[in-house]
């Protein structure tokens, strides 16, 4: 009898280690992941705010020639300050929309550009320009790094059982970086 109850509680004691053991790898893979999303946002942050950094010179090299385009360089101010304002406050919905409104901005700026060829063979013009564009294309891989870290997290966090730990561990399903739908409509072209 005494040895069957040794057993029986040897048996229960590895049940409980092998639970114990799967808890906490599947606990430790979604705190990594997690920590993976938040450094995949932080380059997205990264960009966004460089490419902040550039817009003030480039619209200052506009200005000299452009001067009569004031209501432009206005809203290109407020549109910059609501994206600052939203990545402080993490909000990706409003992150989303300021910086669709700020790229739609940028957009009529370099249309403005356009209009002074002296503006387009101007050195310092054509170098923030080379520089926006390059932090662009650093901001689409950022925003595609992130998607893709926020598509494994989420259907990590949506499995079963996985989704028992994720849930006593406070992780939720995160939000992808989506592009507006303003943006998604294809640019009239007029010769």
């Amino acid at each position: 009898m005494k040895k069957t109850v040794w057993i029986v509680l040897g048996v229960l004691l590895l049940l409980i280690i092998m639970i114990a053991g799967s808890f906490i790898g599947v606990y430790n893979r979604l705190q990594l992941m997690d920590e993976n999303v938040n450094a995949q946002w932080a380059q997205v942050d990264n960009q966004l705010k460089r490419r902040n950094d550039l817009i003030p010179n480039l619209v200052a090299t506009v200005k000299g020639y452009a001067a009569h385009e004031k209501s432009l360089f206005t809203e290109i101010a407020e549109s910059r300050a609501k994206l600052g304002g939203a990545m402080n406050k993490n909000d990706m919905k409003a992150i989303e929309q300021s910086n669709s409104d700020l790229s739609n901005a940028l957009s009529r700026l370099l249309l403005v550009v356009e209009r002074y060829p002296d503006l387009k063979a101007d050195k310092q013009f054509i170098n923030l320009q080379d520089e926006l564009a390059g932090t662009e294309n650093r901001l689409a891989v950022a925003r595609k790094d992130y998607n893709e870290s926020v598509k494994q997290i989420n259907a990590t966090v949506r499995t079963f059982p996985t989704s028992i730990v994720a849930a006593m561990s406070g992780i939720k399903a995160r939000e992808y970086f989506e592009t507006p739908e303003a943006e998604k409509k294809a640019p009239e072209v007029k010769f």
